[in-house]
């Protein structure tokens, strides 16, 4: 057994004071600092080894925000769920590339695919966002993108549901069909399911995927999960908090259905709104500005995170549930949100419990420097991670890995104490260590910038990834101790 000594003790129980403990008790309170708790450095080593890099690629049209300038725009990596072992990972400029024994080939160009109104050059999230190959791939060949579209699709092409007033981008989602899925390069079909509307370049649709965890004959196998933002307007309108609208929701569709508005999907009877006059039956969450990761922890509990990024001051991560509120645009993270000062955050009212918020399991604050513009971006974004429940590295076993897109910084949490209706879970800041130099590092510093623009991925066996867009390099993590 091994003892602490008392001043160890100590500090770790002023930690968790401090992680627990309320900043102002009285309710509708102004708060320069909302969560004063900061991330505790940990003991924690974590090696990263560099796993692949990818070939540069171009926004289109040319970028005028030079944020969107990087290296490779690689949005995330995974594993084909068809026992071949092979990765993805998706680059926002518009290819798809596949691994197979060793070697990245680019799978299918989706850019060029919608071109010319396929866009990647306007807002941080535009281009080809995401991935999701159907569970029963091996089988079937299906799996499904989601791209931004502009130009004359504007005009040409309906969006379903209801689109936001004076849309200047659709976010559009495919489904694929490989004649060979062992192939590796796609020949097959595809079809459109759903395209949304959005008044601003920013906030679309920022993710899609299925449950990792659900078997054939679970309710929920074989849904398609979609992350759905506010489109930039929730700031200035109630969007996120209409049911009637599906911007500022996460949705979740039944791509074998047909008994959607457009008969191209289906709308799962479990859904929380299905029955609700007035509401769309599609919804599964809602509240939210945008909801840009999502994923489950596989180690029994299946329950589902997200990372949301705030707007004044709150990066936040939720335990998401059917019919969950988040809030979002009366309150951002745990705290009141009013348009009409968007340069504070306040306490929450005394009879807050009535209006059925769900509230972060972990979250952080941006800690702007002095003479900050309080509408200003302060270059903070909350990157989702995911639980680790892999073999290799023990010491990393139930930690929920995430960090801050912009600046790179890793943490994590024990996913044991992400509870909901409890305190916010104690986020650590472990050590990076490289292993090529055997160096301690930052993120910055292995993606030669400042601006990291992070990202996580995970494959089949549970080992977790570190993605740059800087540099357009992904290492895996190999060590922890």
């Amino acid at each position: 057994m091994t003892v602490k000594p008392l001043r160890t003790l100590a500090a770790a129980l002023l930690v968790t004071v401090l992680a627990t403990t309320p900043a102002v008790a009285e309710p509708d309170v102004p708060l320069d600092d909302p969560i004063p708790e900061k991330p505790t450095p940990s003991a924690l080593t974590l090696t990263l080894e560099e796993f692949a890099q990818f070939p540069k690629s171009e926004p289109v049209p040319a970028p005028t925000d030079q944020r969107l300038v990087r290296w490779a725009r690689i949005n995330y990596l995974g594993q084909v769920p068809d026992r071949s072992s092979r990765l993805f990972v998706n680059d926002l400029n518009g290819a798809l590339y596949l691994r197979d024994r060793g070697v990245w080939q680019k799978y299918l160009d989706v850019g060029a695919t919608f071109a010319p109104d396929f866009i990647s050059g306007r807002g941080l999230g535009s281009g080809f966002g995401f991935v999701a190959f159907h569970p029963e791939f091996a089988k079937n060949g299906k799996f499904y993108t989601v791209h931004t579209e502009a130009g004359a699709a504007l005009t040409t092409k309906t969006p379903d549901l209801t689109p936001q007033p004076n849309s200047v981008v659709h976010g559009v989602i495919d489904e694929w069909t490989a004649a060979d899925p062992k192939a590796a390069t796609f020949q097959g079909t595809r079809r459109e399911i759903l395209r949304l509307g959005f008044g601003t370049n920013i906030h679309g649709i920022q993710q899609i995927d299925f449950n990792p965890a659900a078997r054939p004959y679970d309710p929920d196998y074989g849904l398609l999960y979609v992350a759905a933002g506010d489109g930039g307007r929730g700031v200035t309108t109630t969007y996120p908090q209409d049911l009637g609208l599906p911007q500022g929701k996460i949705l979740r569709i039944d791509p074998a259905g047909t008994d959607s508005a457009n008969g191209k999907y289906g709308i799962p009877g479990s859904n929380p709104f299905v029955s609700r006059p007035g509401a769309l039956g599609e919804i599964y969450a809602y509240g939210m500005r945008d909801p840009h990761r999502f994923s489950w922890d596989p180690g029994g509990s299946n329950r589902m995170f997200l990372g949301h990024i705030g707007e004044h001051a709150i990066e936040a991560i939720y335990d998401v549930r059917a019919g969950d509120n988040f809030g979002w645009s009366v309150r951002e993270g745990s705290f009141v949100f009013k348009k009409e000062d968007r340069c504070k955050l306040y306490t929450l009212p005394a009879d807050d419990a009535r209006y059925g918020y769900t509230y972060p399991v972990a979250a952080y604050d941006h800690d702007p420097p002095p003479g900050h513009s309080c509408t200003a971006d302060s270059g903070h974004a909350v990157v989702g991670g995911l639980v680790y429940r892999g073999r290799r590295l023990p010491s990393l076993y139930g930690k929920y890995v995430f960090g801050d897109i912009v600046n790179g910084r890793i943490w994590f949490t024990y996913a044991s104490q992400m509870r909901r209706g409890q305190d916010r879970a104690v986020m650590f800041e472990p050590k990076l260590r490289d292993k090529a130099t055997g160096q301690l590092v930052s993120m910055a510093d292995l993606a030669g910038s400042n601006r990291v623009d992070l990202r996580f991925g995970r494959d089949g066996d549970g080992e977790l990834y570190v993605l740059s867009k800087a540099n357009g390099k992904i290492w895996k993590i190999t060590g922890a101790r």
